[in-house]
């Protein structure tokens, strides 16, 4: 399949051509041969600060991409298996509290069918859908997340970068966006022929770890997999998946074999630390069911492809073998249902989500609620609104992330009831008060409140969520709007005119700082 434009793929296109040349082909050649020892930071050349702004500058980028995914109940599951990991580094001591402090320590969605998950600067992680699919256990999908997670704590980008003293920051960030461009291409001859050449190449040791630090890597992280509670036998578990697919599958759809290559060696140790690990942990069956349900929500949302979504759906059709009470039964319903809700098939999403409903019942709430979500997905998707409120008047959802947006999406729909517009603005202004970077929640918001007739408190929203994904002069440019409403409305003094003037003047000195930065090529 020849990859749909994006922005990552534009912004590859221009810097081919307009990266600083201190990005020479001597970038990939001056990595070091091996590692210094654990702890050993590459604070002398690049500080945890610094990377963070570069791994800063780099998701700004990201975040405009299309397929960067903020899918509510993905993305809650995903932090669910990451945040055990982060507090099992931190306490084994290989999250200092500097980059504790400093890195954003986030994983992020990928909306892409190819096997893949990288590690960026400054704490971010990205992970593609198609990795989520291809997992059969959360074990498995926490064991590449461990992988990356030490990346980062290692400072394994950070030692590479710093291999190289006289890069502009700008001309990193830039060029590490078009790799990430490169390896989402399902042509492998097509990415390969994008990488050649003295810049890119140079670009491409930024995620292609050494071997010393791939090793590093599985080291550590299969030490922060057991002691965050996940089975160990995760990692090797996923090691063999991935080997046993790639094989069956050579059409560029293993990205991540690229930048993290197995070998023998690499799987042997794997299966070698099985036996220090003090006992396997089996997975409980409630994790496995709900990993189910992620795993069949990721191959709907992966590929939007008609042919594809028309196969999901062909497990929506009742067979003997859809009867099997298993996880793997779930998940099969589950991409059904999705799949059949995306083709506007409502008989057969309907018979899907009965089944899934009826497989997740006696798993009890943290399976139901996935699926109740789906459901009220569906039927907003048909108009049926009276019906999908109902359901959320459950109270199965209250409190998920995922509810409150639905909530919203029905608060602004021709026809809401007042009393549910109050509650859901009221909820989400809470919400957003306890996680002021949730940028999806902060347009929610701006949404609700435009559906109440407040413009101005929208405005200051619209900003937020904007200054939530790192934009900051679509932040400004919005305050100054809602700075130039109060102003003809004399509400300059009201609650919201005053956050207003509040809000932009700090981001305005945040601006100012970062462009500050730039200009002077700091890396301190």
């Amino acid at each position: 399949m020849t990859p749909r434009p994006s922005v990552l793929a534009l912004v590859l296109a221009s810097l081919l051509t307009t990266a600083p040349m201190s990005l020479g082909v001597a970038w990939a050649a001056q990595a070091p041969s091996s590692l210094p020892s654990l702890g050993d930071a590459a604070s002398e050349d690049l500080t945890v600060g610094a990377e963070r702004r570069l791994g800063d500058r780099i998701m700004r980028e990201i975040r405009r991409d299309p397929d960067w995914l903020d899918d509510a109940l993905l993305q809650d599951y995903l932090d669910g298996l990451w945040q055990p990991l982060v507090a099992a580094a931190q306490s084994r001591g290989d999250l200092s509290d500097d980059q504790k402090t400093h890195f954003a320590l986030q994983a992020f969605l990928v909306r892409d069918r190819s096997i893949n998950a990288f590690a960026l600067p400054g704490g971010y992680v990205g992970v593609h859908l198609g990795l989520i699919a291809l997992t059969g256990t959360r074990d498995e999908l926490a064991a590449v997340l461990a992988h990356e997670l030490s990346h980062v704590t290692q400072r394994h980008i950070a030692r590479n970068i710093a291999s190289s003293r006289r890069q502009s920051m700008l001309g990193v960030a830039s060029m590490i966006v078009g790799i990430l461009a490169a390896s989402r291409s399902q042509n492998v001859d097509a990415a390969n022929a994008v990488i050649v050449g003295g810049q890119a190449a140079a670009a491409q040791g930024q995620l292609n770890f050494s071997r010393d630090m791939e090793r590093e890597a599985d080291r550590v992280g299969f030490g922060v997999l057991d002691a965050s509670g996940y089975a160990p036998e995760g990692m090797a578990g996923m090691f063999d998946r991935m080997q046993y697919a790639s094989r069956l599958n050579d059409a560029g759809q293993f990205p991540y074999l690229r930048t993290h290559p197995l070998t023998s060696e690499r799987i042997a140790e794997a299966r070698g630390r099985l036996g220090t690990a003090g006992g396997r942990k089996a997975t409980p069956s409630a994790a496995q069911w709900l990993h189910a349900v992620m795993q069949g929500r990721a191959r709907a949302l992966m590929d939007g492809r008609t042919q594809t979504l028309t196969r999901l759906a062909g497990g929506g059709v009742p067979t003997a073998a859809a009867a099997a009470q298993t996880p793997e039964a779930l998940s099969t319903a589950c991409a059904a249902a999705m799949a059949a809700t995306r083709l506007k098939d409502w008989r057969v999403a309907d018979a899907a989500l009965a089944r899934a409903k009826a497989l997740a019942a006696p798993q009890g709430e943290a399976v139901q609620r996935p699926v109740l979500v789906m459901q009220v997905e569906s039927l907003l998707e048909r108009g049926q609104t009276a019906e999908a409120a109902r359901v959320l008047s459950g109270g199965v959802l209250d409190g998920s992330r995922a509810g409150l947006l639905l909530a919203a999406r029905l608060a602004t729909l021709a026809g809401a009831e007042a009393t549910l517009v109050a509650r859901t603005r009221e909820d989400l202004q809470t919400w957003v008060a306890l996680h002021p970077g949730d940028g999806s929640a902060w347009l929610a918001l701006a949404q609700v409140q435009e559906r109440q007739g407040a413009p101005l408190a929208a405005l200051r929203a619209h900003a937020e969520a904007r200054h939530a994904e790192g934009d900051l002069s679509g932040a400004v440019d919005r305050l100054r709007a809602g700075q130039r409403l109060a102003r003809s409305q004399g509400a300059v003094e009201s609650v919201e005119g005053v956050i207003i003037e509040s809000r932009l003047k700090a981001i305005e000195q945040q601006r100012r700082i970062e462009m500050e930065q730039e200009r002077n090529g700091q890396r301190e």
